[in-house]
């Protein structure tokens, strides 16, 4: 039997220990939108919070699924859990619901046939977005705008030169200000969103650049690099996680030679200062405002 896992349900809810994983999060997943019409018996989706994602990636599981195999859909009544009937229902299914856990669970068996498939994968699909000229997609950190912490760093970021990393790149709209630089002889741009990756390879084609779908605290750091530039990530499924910005400061200067420049925007009320003076030999203020601070720290 065919069983798909989409993210990382509680234990609570016993996710397949065995089954095909396709998040978009999870690097080195299937994509669950290469796979074909009915071809799972099975799959479990532990909803993304996003209106568009979330309906997409319902949809998409309705479109690989067998008429009469089973859809397990599950997320925390605040985060999307007390929407989850109405949008199956949308889709002309009958649903056996639940609560456990602070989460809503709903159980479809599917039809042959299901309305509006195609015009939520439609909804939630890569696009380029008007104003940006950009592809995103939703579900993509900021992916229809310029993020304000990001368009602050963008703003007050001198010319890099030399070999460097965009760490959690998003769709490439920093790097595209950093290869302005011709000193700049080469840029990783680095997320663990795989749709994020593919949008950068639309948007930055560069022969300096390469792209990799990979969690930015575990990769391997060789203190190589000239630059970092990065906005890091503060959000770990949908709830705040101060260390992950931490743990991005520490990898940051792993990977940097000594010498080597990180240029950092964060929002103002976390505590990162700790941290940079930590991994750092200098450390200077350069911009505070907008609800966002930005520093440039030297290894």
């Amino acid at each position: 039997m065919t069983t798909l896992l989409f993210g990382r349900p509680p234990a609570v809810f016993d996710p397949p220990g065995d089954a095909t994983q396709t998040s978009p999060l999870i690097p080195g997943s299937t994509a669950l939108e290469d796979m074909a019409d009915g071809a799972v018996e099975v799959i479990m989706v532990y909803a993304p919070p996003g209106v568009l994602e979330r309906r997409y990636t319902l949809a998409q599981a309705l479109r690989v699924l067998k008429a009469g195999g089973r859809l397990d859909v599950m997320a925390p009544k605040d985060k999307g859990g007390s929407r989850i009937r109405k949008e199956l229902e949308a889709f002309g299914l009958e649903i056996g619901e639940s609560a456990k856990a602070h989460h809503r669970r709903c159980v479809v068996i599917r039809p042959e046939k299901a309305a509006g498939v195609d015009d939520a994968i439609t909804a939630g699909a890569p696009r380029i977005v008007p104003g940006l000229k950009a592809w995103s997609q939703p579900g993509v950190f900021a992916w229809d705008r310029i993020d304000a912490g990001s368009a602050l760093l963008a703003q007050h970021l001198p010319p890099m030169k030399g070999a460097g990393a965009d760490l959690g790149c998003g769709y490439g709209a920093l790097a595209t200000v950093i290869l302005r630089s011709a000193a700049v002889t080469s840029l990783r741009l680095i997320d663990l969103d795989r749709r994020a990756i593919e949008a950068a390879r639309k948007n930055v084609e560069d022969p300096r650049v390469t792209y990799e779908w990979a969690d930015v605290r575990t990769i391997e750091a060789s203190g190589e690099l000239d630059f970092i530039v990065m906005n890091p990530p503060f959000h770990d499924g949908g709830a705040e996680d101060r260390r992950l910005g931490q743990a991005f400061i520490r990898q940051a200067s792993a990977m940097l030679k000594k010498g080597g420049v990180l240029w950092l925007v964060a929002n103002r009320h976390l505590p990162y200062e700790v941290e940079l003076d930590a991994a750092f030999k200098r450390v200077t203020p350069v911009s505070d405002g907008g609800g966002y601070k930005l520093f440039e720290a030297v290894k």
